[in-house]
């Protein structure tokens, strides 16, 4: 089984898991890990554990040396120069166009014959629609003395790229260990009882909240054999209906008939049969 650690490019930036093989990082230490385009610099954000599974797992490539944390350094500055040349230049130019995050590569391989060796900057930016950046590459490359890309990204990636804080009070999933976008409906706000206000559901990217879609099995698995609100019910304290109910913990909200207060119970004590419950509890 593989020694697997957790590693981020960005102190809260997401999450990347790797096999340690004989290192031994702690929590906080500079290691290499293998990229495209070479070993690149990370930190160590989860010690080294092993794992019950049998998983395949890319390995560390070794611990960061002083030379190794000079040119991450060196990498950042040059991409901080970049964010700022970018943003004026698409001031200049009159762009509906938002800078979302920067990458460099100081040797680019050579995808096309009319490519030159050197460093490559990669420009991800967010648009209301298409922006033709034909002259905005142009100046960029000679500004910055490298090859250029733009990639235009959706909300749901912008929101990745950033980074920030959820409805929750965490870092956003999707900046952190959610790896793919999955399609999220109305009907799963719907079933789980959320008010239809785009402001309560939606997340940082202004789209549904991811969590809504994971969150989602437990609310269809909760209802599947819970009887309609308003239903008849027998709870230790008599008969009832059943006017609520609280999926995350498990329980049923039922006003009694006899006295007309409120009780919150087991779902189990209530859907099932009183045996079977009791012998489950035992």
């Amino acid at each position: 089984m593989p020694m697997m650690c957790a590693v981020s490019f960005e102190r809260y930036g997401r999450l990347y898991y790797f096999d340690a093989g004989q290192l031994t990082p702690r929590v906080g230490d500079k290691v290499l890990v293998p990229t495209d385009e070479g070993p690149e610099v990370a930190e160590c954000v989860w010690a080294p554990e092993w794992v019950d599974e049998p998983v395949t797992l890319n390995a560390l490539v070794g611990m960061a040396q002083d030379s190794d944390l000079a040119r991450d350094e060196k990498h950042r500055a040059l991409r901080a120069e970049a964010r700022k040349v970018v943003k004026r230049l698409v001031r200049d130019h009159n762009l509906p166009m938002k800078l979302v995050g920067l990458d460099y590569v100081p040797n680019a391989p050579i995808k096309e014959p009319a490519d030159r060796g050197g460093p490559r900057y990669t420009v991800y930016f967010g648009a209301p629609e298409r922006v033709d950046f034909r002259a905005l590459v142009r100046d960029l490359a000679r500004a910055l003395s490298a090859r250029v890309e733009l990639r235009q990204v959706g909300a749901r990636d912008e929101a990745r790229v950033q980074g920030g804080i959820g409805p929750c009070g965490r870092d956003l999933c999707c900046a952190t260990f959610l790896k793919d976008f999955e399609p999220v409906s109305i009907r799963m706000a719907k079933d789980q009882d959320l008010p239809l206000n785009p402001l309560k559901i939606s997340g940082a990217c202004g789209r549904l909240m991811c969590c809504l879609k994971y969150e989602h099995p437990l609310y269809q698995e909760f209802k599947a054999d819970l009887p309609a609100l308003g239903a008849s019910v027998e709870t230790d304290e008599g008969e009832g209906r059943l006017v609520g109910y609280n999926v995350p913990a498990g329980n049923v909200v039922v006003r009694l008939s006899a006295s007309g207060e409120r009780r919150s119970c087991s779902k189990a004590s209530v859907c099932g049969s009183r045996a079977d419950y009791d012998g489950r509890s035992t």
